[in-house]
């Protein structure tokens, strides 16, 4: 099967001296990051929110000794704050995703990772594995039964093995982009193949 879905994710922090700043700044930047995306020609179906997350944000200091031999002990400072927001974009347009990936990494954001290939349908993948399957079963046992000289009644029985076609993960950072002039190339995105099994086994009655 050939993977027709792309899925990643991007996420954008910043860090300020009040919540509220550091909220502005990371909401200016995922608001150009999901224009980036839509742009693209992504649905909003198809873009989630994972999480959101502000956290207090400490620096250690180094104790200060002074000429007179007093020295303060080290410990840590709170210095701001700092606002996370992680988004999941699902692409349907493979044609599209190499300029997409592109255009998010230009923008700055922390971390574009977690590009997963998959197949929209994998029910009906698998169900076409299986059609093949149960196909060569039959054909097998109309073989035998010629050989052994008997025919083939009824099934009793049926059963079946195999997996279903599952996303596959490559890695994709921002920070490894490839300059060409002031534009940013758009990397060959390579969806490959997907292996899908069914085994099957049919017991017949015969006469």
């Amino acid at each position: 099967a050939i993977p027709d879905i792309a899925t990643f994710s991007f996420t954008v922090t910043k860090t300020a001296a009040t919540v509220t700043d550091a909220q502005k700044q990371a909401t200016d930047q995922a608001n150009a990051a999901l224009k980036a995306v839509r742009d693209g020609g992504v649905a909003d179906k198809d873009i989630q929110t994972t999480s959101y997350n502000i956290n207090p944000h400490y620096e250690y200091q180094n104790g200060v000794c002074t000429s007179v031999g007093v020295c303060r002990p080290s410990k840590s400072v709170l210095t701001g704050y700092d606002v996370s927001q992680s988004t999941e974009v699902k692409v349907r347009d493979l044609s599209k995703a190499g300029a997409l990936f592109a255009s998010i990494g230009s923008l700055g954001v922390d971390n574009v990772n977690g590009l997963t290939f998959s197949v929209d349908k994998p029910d009906a993948v698998q169900a076409q594995a299986r059609g093949v399957a149960i196909a060569n079963a039959q054909s097998k046992a109309k073989e035998l039964a010629s050989q052994l000289g008997v025919s083939l009644v009824r099934v009793i029985s049926f059963s079946e093995n195999g997996n279903s076609p599952r996303p596959v993960t490559f890695n994709l950072a921002a920070q490894d982009k490839v300059m060409t002039g002031s534009a940013i190339a758009a990397p060959e995105i390579s969806t490959g193949e997907q292996k899908v099994t069914s085994s099957v086994s049919i017991t017949y009655e015969i006469n």
